[in-house]
């Protein structure tokens, strides 16, 4: 073709198709990695596992209330505000606007990943926009849940609720907001004021010092300085150039503040919409969502939960599983697989393949039971219900499949595991009508079935 002899729009056709083709020869891709349950997946093993093939990891909500939760070499590695992909010497980490960050934890972090010979200089940035965790923050996070008696949240007081609520209020202060050290100090001793007055008439609780708070904030721009940046800038351009970004949330899909089991959820988006706004990436640029599920299902805290188990099962079965709290500590309840669940987290994120973990912890069953839908006064509900009080009386329909009896954990081919231990993923997959692409079968990175 004589490019002097085309119109400049048909130059810029030809353009984008070179540049399309461009990017596909590299294999560029824009992965996002989502909770498809009630958090606490193994999101943070299958990150890592994809980070290899990855240049930028970027996380985009939450804050330090979860827990990524990494064993490499028989070491374990728990992050709250840093992604999963930092363990991959050369894959840099983003922690994007839509994430609220303690200062203090962050710093704990960086520190600890220093002490383990991992230097995360020039492998960290951190969006300018992304709003500050306060003191007043977690006091008000621990006041509020105490002021609620028995219809407490199950809050991790962390602060995060309070940050966020802060930052819809248009009152949050932001990471670039220490810059301008006079007009830091300005908001600042506005909002601790204002903080002050309602700890000290309504909840009469202790007042929090003004300018102790004031210092340790401007001590901490100085030691955050050289990873902010316009983070979403640096994420477009990587695009453009190519190379291949893994996106990560916190939490799951079922504590998403719009399409969780409202009110027990979480104060930011989980899914994989949040993935746009709390990054500042386009939803056009995203190329595929991968949705992680346990081989059965756990949630933490308060909340409807329709295939729980009761009794001395539930509590074996969280032994068998080490199904505590990465970032709490407290147990997680345990029960079956919930195709209701898993196809309404398919539908809200635009989820195309799902990785399994912990398929291991089903090895010593005799029989294993699938969630295909509800029963709610006499008919069968397969879309998940938004009215918690409906769904607390759900009756789960299961059916059941023989245990495999056989240990999973050496396991790296999909072909060579159990056939009945196939059957049951295969069942998941028919039910889903998602493909399986990854199957977790113990807590390393390396106990992984790519399929």
């Amino acid at each position: 073709m004589d490019f002097r002899t085309i119109n400049p729009t048909d130059l810029w056709v030809g353009v984008f198709y070179v540049k399309k083709i461009n990017n596909i020869g590299r294999k560029m891709s824009v992965v996002i990695v989502v909770g498809a349950q009630w958090g606490d997946e193994g999101k943070g093993k299958v990150v890592d596992l994809l980070s290899g093939e990855s240049d930028i990891v970027a996380r985009y909500q939450g804050g330090a209330n979860a827990g990524h939760t990494i064993n490499l070499k028989g070491e374990q590695f728990i992050f709250h505000h840093i992604p999963s992909g930092i363990l991959s010497p050369n894959t840099v980490c983003v922690i994007g606007n839509g994430v609220v960050i303690d200062p203090y934890g962050l710093m704990e972090e960086i520190e600890l990943l220093n002490k383990k010979g991992i230097d995360v200089t020039g492998r960290l940035y951190i969006s300018h926009k992304a709003h500050l965790i306060m003191p007043y923050h977690k006091l008000l996070d621990k006041v509020l849940e105490e002021d609620q008696g028995d219809g407490k949240i199950g809050t991790t007081l962390r602060g995060i609720g309070p940050a966020y609520a802060d930052k819809y209020s248009r009152i949050g202060i932001r990471i670039v907001d220490l810059l301008d050290r006079d007009s830091f100090r300005e908001k600042l001793r506005k909002n601790i004021k204002e903080k002050n007055r309602l700890l000290k008439t309504i909840y009469n609780a202790e007042e929090l010092d003004e300018d102790k708070i004031i210092n340790e904030y401007v001590e901490f721009d100085k030691k955050i300085d050289e990873f902010v940046k316009d983070t979403s800038v640096f994420l477009n351009s990587a695009i453009k150039e190519g190379k291949n970004l893994l996106l990560e949330g916190a939490q799951g899909t079922l504590l998403d503040i719009d399409y969780g089991t409202y009110p027990f959820v979480t104060s930011s988006n989980p899914i994989s919409g949040g993935a746009c706004t709390g990054l500042g990436i386009g939803p056009t640029k995203i190329t595929s969502v991968i949705g992680v599920m346990k081989a059965y299902t756990t949630r933490v805290g308060r909340g409807p939960f329709p295939t729980e188990f009761i009794g001395e099962f539930a509590d074996n079965f969280r032994e068998l599983g080490s199904e505590y709290g990465s970032t709490t500590g407290r147990p997680r309840r345990c029960g079956w697989f919930d195709a209701v669940i898993a196809n309404y987290s398919i539908r809200v994120n635009g989820i195309d393949g799902i990785a399994i973990t912990k398929l291991d912890v089903l090895d010593t069953l005799d029989e294993i039971k699938i969630c295909t839908c509800y029963q709610y006064n006499n008919k069968n509900i397969i879309h998940f219900p938004s009215d918690p009080k409906i769904l607390q009386k759900c009756e789960p329909i299961y059916e059941t499949h023989p245990g495999w009896k056989q240990l999973t954990k050496n396991v790296r081919k999909f072909e060579d595991l159990p056939e009945k231990a196939k059957k049951y993923l295969s069942r998941i997959s028919e039910l889903t009508e998602t493909k399986i692409k990854i199957v977790g079968v113990g807590s390393e990175r390396n106990e992984s079935i790519r399929c």
